[in-house]
């Protein structure tokens, strides 16, 4: 889960790619980077930390150009290292940077292929640096000059080598803006215009509120194996590059990664997550009506909406139990278990009034590895409650995630091969409710009737693009787990040692 902007204005771009960036924040907080044009010239800022830490007054007068991409990075293939953080950039062919959110599930035969037939070295363990250069090779076949088809027939050309969940913006030298979606559409993107000083400015971004924040008007999606080119004039090209499309977006993002403030796939985030409240009351009063639930509270943020719904059809009190500390990260994508173990007591404090002496339910958007959920349950004991049940407004997550989510052990799901009445138990609830999964389809359907299929394979375990299998789960969970983030943290930090390694980036 990462965010990605691209803009082709007739002015300045960077500070409006830095508060698209601000915007994107809660799809990753690892690291930041802005690459822009001008006369020729790429210019780049990139660090880990957040998009306010990152961006100085000198990096930001530094970055001039209309033209410009971004990005927010949290780690999902790759270490957390400064190297790893986007966009990233090849000299040739023409001189092309990129910035990508997903995951290709491909990248080991990619990186042999690039090294062995298309002659390119890969220099991190990122598969977006894969993606960057099978893209440049790509486009390289087409000759020295480009037209919008050139770039369409390269991207076509990537479809065809990739694998997986991705979207990804690129510039071109000289050329203009490029993006492009997977054939499965799992990954979002969206792009829209504004009129500003006599010409059209173009923005493409993963979530339609980095649009908001510029005054630009939402056009569309990209459709699944969809490509948009934007030339340096500011006009707008797309077709479709895939052989045989079909859109099964990550109902994750309707969940928990996408603000309730965005539209995906035409479907207003905040609206789904209304559905999902309701369906999880209806399966709580069918499943229980007689039951002794005296206040509803959610676990902030995400779950606000979907908690609301469901106290309102119980007929049950609402209210806010706890406090969140805004300068805590998302738990969820924290890199590894031992952080994430930390941050709940600092992020979360409960108003013991709300609890003493009540029956609570308590919902969540969803329940990953349980590791929030189970403290947060402590907390509300130690408040003075005198049951504490939970339910989840998504159902048990008990398989990995290969497209981009920070999923990928199967052991460190707390359901997987469990009962919901096992994980209850686990986390210490008195009950537990989870969503059921068809419930959570037609949620999103009921706001967006033309969505038919989705990528649902945390909860279900199939994987749309069909090329997962058992060996390469069993790879991916060797190489990605909690203990080896952490091998991977420490190795990285005893190479840096000490040394600030803001001074080697081109600020």
């Amino acid at each position: 889960m990462c965010g990605i902007v691209g803009l082709l204005a007739k002015q300045t771009v960077n500070q409006a790619i830095y508060d698209a960036l601000t915007v994107l924040q809660h799809r990753g907080q690892d690291a930041a980077g802005m690459m822009t044009w001008n006369e020729g010239r790429f210019l780049l800022r990139k660090s880990n930390g957040l998009v306010r830490d990152v961006f100085h007054t000198r990096h930001m007068a530094r970055l001039k150009g209309n033209l410009g991409i971004g990005h927010v990075r949290y780690p999902t293939a790759g270490s957390s290292s400064e190297a790893e953080s986007q966009p990233f950039y090849v000299n040739s062919p023409y001189g092309i940077c990129l910035a990508h959110n997903g995951n290709l599930t491909n990248s080991d035969q990619l990186k042999q292929e690039l090294f062995s037939s298309d002659l390119r070295h890969i220099n991190t363990s990122s598969d977006s640096e894969v993606l960057l250069n099978v893209f440049a090779h790509e486009l390289g076949k087409q000759g020295p000059h480009l037209a919008p088809g050139d770039v369409f027939d390269a991207v076509r050309r990537v479809h065809r080598r990739c694998c997986g969940g991705y979207a990804a913006v690129a510039m071109i030298n000289g050329v203009g803006l490029v993006a492009f979606r997977d054939p499965h559409g799992i990954r979002p993107v969206v792009f829209g215009t504004r009129d500003e000083g006599g010409g059209q400015d173009v923005m493409i971004a993963s979530e339609s509120v980095a649009l908001d924040v510029g005054g630009f008007e939402l056009h569309r999606d990209l459709a699944p194996g969809e490509a948009i080119f934007v030339d340096m004039e500011g006009h707008i090209h797309t077709q479709q590059c895939a052989d045989a499309p079909r859109l099964a977006p990550c109902i994750f993002e309707h969940v928990y990664l996408a603000r309730p403030d965005s539209i995906l796939d035409g479907a207003y985030v905040y609206g789904t997550r209304m559905q999902m409240g309701r369906k999880l009351g209806d399966r709580i009063r069918n499943e229980w009506p007689e039951h002794d639930i005296d206040v509803v509270i959610p676990i902030p943020d995400t779950s606000r909406t979907s908690a609301l719904e469901l106290a309102q059809h119980l007929g049950v009190t609402y209210r806010e139990g706890f406090m969140k500390n805004r300068y805590i990260g998302r738990t969820f994508i924290m890199p590894g278990q031992t952080q994430r173990k930390k941050s709940v007591r600092q992020k979360l404090n409960a108003i013991g009034i709300e609890f003493q002496g009540k029956n609570v339910l308590l919902v969540d958007d969803s329940i990953v590895r349980g590791t929030t959920c189970k403290q947060i349950i402590q907390m509300a004991r130690e408040a003075g409650a005198n049951k504490v049940y939970f339910a989840s407004a998504a159902p048990p997550v008990r398989y990995p995630n290969v497209y981009g989510i920070d999923m990928p052990a199967a052991r460190e799901l707390i359901a997987h091969g469990r009962s919901e009445a096992e994980v209850g138990e686990l986390i210490g609830a008195d009950r537990i409710f989870y969503q059921d999964l068809d419930d959570l389809k037609a949620a999103c359907r009921e706001v967006n009737p033309t969505l038919d299929a989705f990528d649902c394979s945390v909860f279900d375990g199939h994987y749309v693009t069909g090329d997962i299998d058992e060996a390469y789960l069993s790879a991916l969970e060797a190489s990605r787990n909690d203990e080896a983030k952490e091998q991977q943290s420490a190795g990285y930090h005893a190479l840096v040692g000490t040394h600030n390694l803001d001074d080697d980036i081109d600020d």
